[in-house]
Order: C-alpha cells, then structure tokens, then sequence
C-alpha cells in the first residue's frame, strides 16, 4: 500500500508540473502571437509614414512647380511685350509676393558688423576711413526663412589700415 501511495504522489507531481508546462506554454504562445501582431502594426505604421511623407512631399514639389509655371508664363509674356519693363515689373512684384508668403527675408548687411552666421567674407579690403569687421559691399544678396538662414550674404568686409 505504502508503494502505492509513492506512485499515486508521484502521479500527482507529474499532473501538477504538466498543467504549469501546458499553461507557460499557452503564456508563451499568446505573448509570441502579440509580439508577431505588434511587429506587423509597427511595419504597417511605417508604410502609412512613408506614404504620408511622399505625399506631402509630392504636394510641395506641385506647389513650387505651379508657381515656377506661372512666373515662366510671365517672363514669355514680359518677353513677347515691347515694353518689357512692366512685364519684369510684374515678375518681381510676383515673386516678392512668394517670398512673403513663404516668410522669406532679405538680410539687411550693408554697414553692419560682420557675422560669421549670417554673411560669407569673398574679400577684405583695408580702408583708412572705416572700422574693422563693417560690410562695406554686397555681392549677393542673402535670405533667411524665419529664423533660418536660407543663403549667406556674399560680402566684402572693411579692414583698418595700420598705420607703418
């Protein structure tokens, strides 16, 4: 009787560790299957995401392409016109209106201190009647777009002579 009851123990055991196996096994299956659906919403999001991205890419890329349009018909009719003047008139006037919209700004350097951020030097000059580091010409124009510099200013900046 008393090998009977071992058995009958050990049966016991064994039932117990086979209902903890079959029920770390369902845990391990559901989590995996979880883990398998969070992995294809994350690559389903991405596709969204570079979709969107394209889109929009594509709506800015019409935007520029319609307005470039318009200024070429503009500058063939500034062109084919024998008072051209007013059609170039007409042009900048457009193009003055893009830049507002865009928020885009001329930098104002003439006569100020050089600024490594905003102007690029093409040329010091040395000069007896000026202070260091002053931008006395603009080769190109700069811009910036809010805050952000778009395009430094190309400038020739002023140096004092030394005296010998």
């Amino acid at each position: 009787m008393a090998a009977k009851k071992s058995s009958g123990r050990k049966k016991n055991a064994e039932d117990t560790l086979q209902i903890k196996l079959k029920k770390i096994e369902k845990e391990l299956k559901e989590k995996n299957d979880k883990l398998l659906r969070t992995c294809a919403d994350l690559q389903n999001y991405q596709k969204r995401m570079e979709k969107e991205l394209q889109r929009k890419e594509d709506e800015t890329k019409k935007k520029y392409l319609s307005e470039l349009i318009d200024l070429n018909e503009l500058l063939k009719k500034a062109y084919e016109d024998k008072n051209s003047k007013q059609g170039l008139k007409l042009i900048l006037n457009n193009l003055e209106k893009i830049f507002e919209k865009e928020h885009i700004q001329y930098i104002d350097c003439m006569g100020k201190s050089f600024d490594h951020a905003l102007h690029h030097a093409v040329t010091i000059v040395e000069k007896n009647d000026c202070e260091n580091d002053i931008v006395i010409e603009e080769v190109k124009k700069g811009y910036m777009v809010g805050d952000s510099l778009l395009r430094p200013s190309q400038v020739i900046v002023a140096k004092k002579k030394e005296n010998e």
